[in-house]
């Protein structure tokens, strides 16, 4: 009885993960929490092409500043958790190196004229 109701559940776990479509299936945004132009939005510019990239969907960059990027983290903070809406937060030291390279790696792909 209980390996037949195990098996019954088994079964049905696996059928609704297999009706389930891939992450990620529409595009994605990304709130950069600060004004445009600043350090948080120049490392965002070059990190969502590399992002679409990997994800083969497009990655929007939205600003949302205000109260120290409190606006912009709560926007996210209060965005349905699917995984469509990603927040850019820093820490300077080790994400502005891997930002550079991301901008240099971008530049090969597409050099400017």
């Amino acid at each position: 009885m209980i390996r037949s109701a195990f098996a019954i559940a088994s079964l049905a776990l696996a059928a609704s993960v297999g009706a389930q479509e891939g992450f990620p299936s529409r595009p994605i945004t990304m709130i950069v929490p600060f004004p445009p132009g600043g350090i948080a939005d120049i490392t965002a510019r070059p990190t969502a092409p590399a992002m679409e990239k990997i994800l083969k969907q497009p990655v929007t960059i939205t600003n949302r500043p205000g109260a120290a990027g409190a606006v912009g983290n709560a926007a996210v903070a209060n965005a349905k958790p699917d995984g469509y809406t990603v927040d850019m937060v820093l820490s300077s030291i080790s994400v502005i190196p891997a930002a550079d390279e991301l901008f240099f790696l971008a530049l090969l792909d597409h050099p400017i004229p």
